[in-house]
């Protein structure tokens, strides 16, 4: 062959692919945002040898960062829980020189921003009937940071005691769950049924909230009498204003 065919031939070879090397804080990442994306496909029974497939990685090298299948659960629930939460969202609901309703909107409408992505739901569920503990965990994390919060704030609004005085009783809890479950299965319907809702977001929560505020007040103040009875004390009558008037 002509010395010059040869030279050309050999230059026109593809040169050989450089990889870079991951560090270690990529790679985590790389595996945990696969996770995400595989279980919320296929749930939790998914093998974690199929997922190494997925990345193209072996599966030891999974192992080697999250050292068992439930570490790497923990790490998604970390990620699509904890991870996606902000506390500013609740900066907005201690705002009492804002109209209590107005702080719920804004708060629902941040909130379902985040929690009606498909992925984060799907991941609820299939956890659900896996009974693993991210249900519970995200379920006490909640009421914690955002039930325990809200009741707080409206008994502040009827003047009732706050929670330092008379703990939140778990008559106020299961009311406001009942309220706050069915803004979670408002997304349900939508996202994971595919049915579509009678309401536009928007209008449902403010329809949902109106009624709650509407309900609510009366329940809270039968609850605080209770915890009164317990040997808490709590204010005369003639102290808690109408049920509706913290609401505008």
């Amino acid at each position: 062959m002509d010395p010059v065919e040869i030279a050309r031939q050999t230059n026109a070879r593809p040169a050989k692919k450089s990889y870079r090397r991951m560090t270690p804080a990529d790679r985590r990442r790389q595996i945990i945002e696969a996770a995400v994306a595989y279980f919320a496909e296929v749930g939790f029974d998914g093998a974690t040898r199929a997922l190494a497939e997925r990345l193209g990685v072996t599966q030891p090298l999974i192992y080697r960062y999250f050292p068992s299948k439930d570490e790497l659960i923990k790490a998604v629930y970390d990620e699509v829980y904890i991870g996606r939460w902000r506390e500013e969202w609740l900066d907005a609901i201690k705002r009492r020189d804002v109209p209590l309703r107005d702080r719920l909107i804004d708060f629902y409408e941040r909130y379902t921003d985040v929690i009606f992505q498909p992925e984060w739901m799907r991941i609820y569920l299939f956890s659900g009937l896996r009974g693993l503990g991210m249900n519970r965990w995200w379920i006490a994390f909640l009421e914690e940071h955002v039930l325990v919060r809200i009741c707080a704030e409206i008994r502040h609004g009827l003047g009732l005691p706050s929670p330092d005085l008379v703990p939140i009783q778990p008559a106020e809890l299961e009311i406001y769950w009942l309220f706050h479950g069915g803004v979670f299965y408002y997304g349900m319907r939508k996202h994971m049924y595919e049915v579509t809702p009678h309401l536009p977001l928007r209008e449902f929560l403010e329809a949902s909230i109106d009624s709650f505020l509407d309900g609510f007040p009366a329940a809270v103040q039968a609850a605080v009498g209770q915890g009164d009875r317990d040997g808490v004390g709590a204010p005369s009558p003639s102290l808690i204003p109408d049920a509706h008037s913290f609401i505008d």
